[in-house]
């Protein structure tokens, strides 16, 4: 019988600004938090992340390690992952360790950490995904001081004073993460409510605005930043404020501070939002201020804000996530690896997605993440069946690129019929087949290759075969009635392998 050996790895949590400091360990103590946790059920077998991430220097469509090695990020991330969401004031406490259980289960190694940056977030913005209350959204990165009251009755911010517990927990919930395996993107800013949701939706205009600490009813620091004398819409993801810029550089170097001694973290400028001009000196802020730290970590900008791929591409972002605006929707186009794209149905569907749309993505060389409704205490239904496929399919994936040589791979859809290849001619070939009971063509160099059909569902093979290739195009048909993965592997791999 396989023996299989659990390692557990303590470290002393330790506060911003002893990033130089090492955590002692013992043996004794390592032991003990063992049993503990194996007898809690909270032992995890994946091991910690390692990083910090680069670009990867063999194939820059993907991230790789501190050794080299290429970490294919996939995941699904919810909204309320940092920022407790509920309709109790203060509200709910989010089940961060559950969900840590619920990432491992399904074998994902990413999530986003989502920022809030409004007191509330009104539903009815979302339509059919709302629900019928306005989540109250806790703690903020800002201290509730006065004097006087904001716009909801309570004391207003002084953006001067960060509030601890917001950033004890980012803390926490980065290194939780990273005993885990999981990489997070630590997102600086929120800009759906303001970008997309603040007006023209049925909840009412500006609810987003009237209770974002900028506000000037709302912050005891004198800025106003308002947009229009309608007192709707803020103006603060740009640069035309020089105090509002001030305080936001500040956060983001207190947000720095406080992960940067972590190898599983990346950042985020914003969610869906920010001018140009703006994302780009965040991402220059964030970078400036890490070289005077001792790691170095990616940045990334999202689609389907002011900014569309073309720009992205142009930006210092190390990753982007590209938006249906740019026709990165239900057939994602093959990936030149410009910069890592960590594909985001948040950026286009909002909540959305299927099988095939993990594996179309995960041939052609992108990175996929799912925006997901989770146990449905945020945007959707309770215990909705219909998004387990896709979370499934996505730990499903990322076992099999956990078998490939993706130094050497690349989206060469021509070899394929299907028009959906991930290959490294000769060596290795991933075929997506989405249309059922249905023979197709790969271009195969002379060789012999071990053949595996994949169930894309349940990630079973389904069966094997050996393969003599004389070279050219080669008929195949999946042996059951569905949509298919044919993973192609050379028995006499190449010498660089």
């Amino acid at each position: 019988m396989m023996k299989r050996h659990f390692g557990f790895h303590p470290v002393t949590l330790l506060p911003p600004g002893h990033a130089g400091l090492k955590p002692r360990r013992s043996r004794h103590y390592a032991t003990c938090a063992a049993w503990v946790a194996l007898i809690a059920g909270t032992a995890s077998i994946a091991a910690p992340a390692s990083g910090p991430l680069r670009v990867s220097a063999a194939n820059s469509r993907y991230f790789a390690d501190a050794t080299g090695k290429i970490v294919y990020l996939t995941g699904a991330h919810t909204w309320n992952t940092l920022v407790d969401m509920g309709r109790a004031d203060p509200p709910e406490k989010f089940d961060f360790n559950g969900y840590l259980d619920f990432l491992e289960r399904h074998h994902h190694n990413f999530i986003r950490l989502w920022a809030w940056d409004s007191t509330t977030w009104d539903t009815r913005a979302n339509r059919l995904l709302g629900k019928d209350f306005i989540h109250v959204a806790a703690p903020l990165p800002w201290r509730r001081t006065g004097p006087g009251n904001a716009l909801d009755g309570k004391p207003k911010f002084d953006l001067t004073k960060f509030e601890a517990n917001y950033f004890e927990r980012l803390r926490t919930r980065v290194q939780a993460a990273g005993h885990r395996g999981i990489y997070v993107s630590v997102m600086l800013f929120e800009g759906w409510g303001l970008f997309h949701g603040n007006r023209g939706r049925a909840a009412p205009a500006g609810w987003a605005w009237k209770s974002h600490p900028f506000h000037p009813e709302n912050n005891i620091n004198g800025i106003d930043p308002s947009k229009g004398t309608d007192g709707i819409t803020g103006d603060v993801h740009n640069l035309t404020h020089p105090t509002v810029t001030a305080f936001q550089e500040a956060y983001i170097r207190q947000v720095v501070d406080t992960v940067n001694d972590f190898d599983n973290v990346l950042y985020e400028v914003i969610n869906e939002g920010g001018e140009k001009n703006w994302d780009w000196w965040v991402a220059n802020t964030i970078r400036d201020h890490e070289k005077t730290r001792r790691k170095q970590h990616p940045v990334g900008i999202t689609g389907h804000g002011a900014e569309r791929v073309d720009s992205m591409l142009m930006s210092p972002a190390d990753w982007i996530s590209p938006g249906k605006n740019d026709r990165y929707g239900e057939n994602p186009p093959a990936w030149d690896g410009r910069k890592v794209s960590l594909l985001d149905t948040d950026h286009i569907w909002g909540v959305g997605g299927n099988v095939g749309w993990v594996w179309k993505s995960f041939v052609r060389g992108h990175n996929p993440l799912f925006m997901d409704p989770y146990d449905g205490s945020i945007l959707g239904k309770p215990g909705d069946p219909q998004w387990e496929p896709i979370r499934a399919a996505m730990g499903h994936a990322r076992r099999l690129a956990g078998r490939l040589n993706l130094a050497a791979t690349k989206p060469l859809d021509a070899l394929a019929s299907t028009g959906y290849c991930l290959a490294d001619p000769g060596n290795e070939y991933v075929i997506y087949q989405p249309k059922p009971n249905e023979a197709f063509t790969v271009e195969l160099k002379a060789g012999a290759f071990r053949a595996e059909w994949i169930n894309p569902s349940s990630g079973a093979i389904a069966g094997e075969e050996r393969v003599v290739a004389a070279g050219g195009a080669r008929e195949f048909k999946a042996p059951f009635d569905r949509d298919a993965v044919l993973y192609l592997r050379a028995e006499k791999r190449a010498s660089n392998r």
